[in-house]
């Protein structure tokens, strides 16, 4: 996942096909978004930001509280459905 995650329009595309693959699961919207909250989490805790897009979203997650970050997760998922 590592080269996904080094330019921000790679890490867009992929999210866009995880999102797609998701749907096409029959996943709610709102179980996609909760799933992207995970992934934030995760790459918040254990991923050093790779391009400035990240860095931006890395420091709008550290200093949102959890409701903050589930419309982080939320908009994400409506940036990336939108490309």
């Amino acid at each position: 996942m590592s080269t996904v995650l080094t330019n921000f329009e790679t890490w867009k595309h992929f999210l866009k096909d995880r999102v797609a693959q998701g749907k096409n699961m029959g996943l709610t919207e709102e179980t996609i978004t909760n799933l992207a909250f995970e992934i934030g989490s995760f790459l918040d805790e254990k991923v050093d930001p790779k391009n400035e897009e990240e860095r931006v979203l890395k420091q709008l997650w550290d200093v949102g509280d959890q409701e903050d970050r589930k419309t982080i997760s939320k908009l994400m998922v409506k940036l990336v459905e939108k490309a």
